[in-house]
C-alpha cells in the first residue's frame, strides 16, 4: 500500500471519529431536561461495553470453563465494589488455577 492511501485512510478515519465526537456537542449545546433521556444516556456507556466485553470473555481462554469462572469471580468482586486492578487480577488467577486443576483431572 503506497503511503499516498495510508495517509488518506488516516485522514477518513480522523475525520469520521471527530464527527461522532463533535456532532453532539453541536447538537445538544443546551441542557437535556427529559429525566428519561438522560437516564437512557446514562447507561449507555455500561451497556455498550458489556456488549463488546462479554461474547469476548467466553473465547478468551482455552476452556470455557475456565472462562465463566472468571466472570464469576469479577462479577462477585466487582459486586463488592473491589478496584479494577483486583477484579482483573483475581479473575487471571481463577483462570490459571481453573485450567492448572482441569490439566492434573485430564
Amino acid at each position: 500500500m503506497s503511503s499516498l492511501v495510508f495517509f488518506k485512510y488516516l485522514v477518513v478515519m480522523a475525520l469520521v471519529t471527530y464527527l461522532i465526537r463533535a456532532v453532539p456537542f453541536a447538537m445538544f449545546n443546551r441542557k437535556i431536561k427529559s429525566r428519561f433521556v438522560r437516564s437512557f444516556l446514562e447507561y449507555v456507556p455500561f451497556a455498550v461495553l458489556s456488549a463488546m466485553t462479554i461474547p469476548d470473555i467466553f473465547f478468551a481462554t482455552d476452556m470455557l470453563l475456565s472462562s465463566v469462572v472468571a466472570l464469576l469471580v469479577a462479577v462477585a468482586l466487582a459486586y463488592k465494589e473491589k478496584s479494577l486492578l483486583t477484579v482483573a487480577v483475581f479473575s487471571c488467577v481463577s483462570v490459571y488455577v481453573t485450567e492448572f486443576i482441569a490439566s492434573i483431572l485430564k
